[in-house]
């Protein structure tokens, strides 16, 4: 599994504030169900100090976007709106004793949330449905702007970086060229502001672009071979994409018989679900895991192991 602190998997495992806050004062949606994660923060402020007083989250997503979520409460509530908007995702983060690289678009979406609330709080427009030419990455639904503020926040200067931080270009990899030149146009900006060197710059061409979704030979991308082939040259984000889609493939199915299936980690061929309902130590969970194992075996095209986590108490 990743390397996650003793943090990320307490507050995985026992969130704090987590839930619906009754008489929100502001309520900020980021992400989607259908893209893998979302994000729903919502604010309690004091009218006459500007302070927050309380917060709660929902979180659709992995354990670190759920651990993300919980700290991000725990920072702003006290603080006046102004304080919680000089919090940073790196704040977020660090928070927890720091996240795998891959997993620090949950801190980032967090920080984002909590600028949507605000704006909700403050009766300004918080624009999600993108302006036309702003909507960089379709899959996960990223815009330029979000890009972005990521990029000058977290002084990134890759691709991949981007995409560890937003999750742009980490499904289809068809977005690519608009991650780079709106990672190129704003290390521009920062060199000429002073916030970067031109050295560390990031140059169209000068890396490799992500991986795209091989077919075979015969272009239609069909077969063992092809299926062993596009696995092996998926990027992690784009494996857990898969993994997520395979198994909300499965849901209805479990909720059906009053369980449910949900991913938690992934770890090479390892795939780590949490089983909840009837699903959770039935008779027959042995055959509901050997299910979504040969589902995911047969869509990844090479064997996958799929391992029940059981919460601590």
């Amino acid at each position: 599994m990743w390397d996650y602190t003793d943090k990320v998997k307490e507050l995985f495992f026992n969130p704090k504030n987590s839930g619906v806050l009754e008489g929100a004062d502001g309520v900020g949606d980021v992400g989607a169900i259908s893209c893998g994660d979302a994000l729903r923060l919502m604010i309690k402020v004091d009218k006459q100090t500007d302070v927050i007083t309380d917060a709660r989250f929902q979180t659709f997503g992995c354990g670190s976007a759920i651990a993300s979520s919980s700290a991000l409460t725990e920072l702003i509530i006290g603080k006046t709106i102004s304080e919680a908007l000089k919090l940073t995702n790196q704040d977020i983060a660090d928070s927890l004793g720091g996240l795998p690289p891959e997993k620090m678009h949950c801190s980032v979406m967090g920080y984002e949330a909590l600028r949507a609330a605000v704006a909700n709080y403050r009766g300004e427009a918080w624009v999600d449905d993108h302006e036309e030419g702003a909507l960089i990455c379709k899959c996960f639904g990223i815009d330029e702007g979000m890009i972005e503020r990521a990029i000058r926040m977290n002084k990134l200067t890759t691709t991949d970086a981007v995409t560890h931080y937003t999750k742009a270009a980490g499904s289809c990899g068809t977005c690519v060229e608009g991650l780079e030149d709106v990672l190129f146009k704003t290390n521009r900006a920062m060199v000429d502001e002073g916030l970067l060197s031109a050295a560390q710059a990031f140059v169209p061409g000068a890396a490799a672009p992500l991986p795209r979704k091989p077919l075979n030979s015969n272009g239609n991308g069909n077969g063992k071979a092809a299926k062993l082939a596009a696995a092996s040259k998926l990027t992690n984000l784009q494996r857990i994409r898969l993994i997520e889609e395979v198994i909300g493939e499965l849901r209805p199915y479990f909720k059906r018989d009053g369980g449910d299936c949900e991913l938690v980690d992934v770890d090479g061929d390892h795939v780590y679900v949490s089983l909840s309902g009837a699903c959770n130590g039935c008779q027959m969970e042995a055959q509901t895991l050997n299910g979504v194992r040969e589902r995911l075996s047969e869509r990844l095209g090479r064997p996958t192991h799929v391992v029940p986590v059981h919460a601590q108490h």
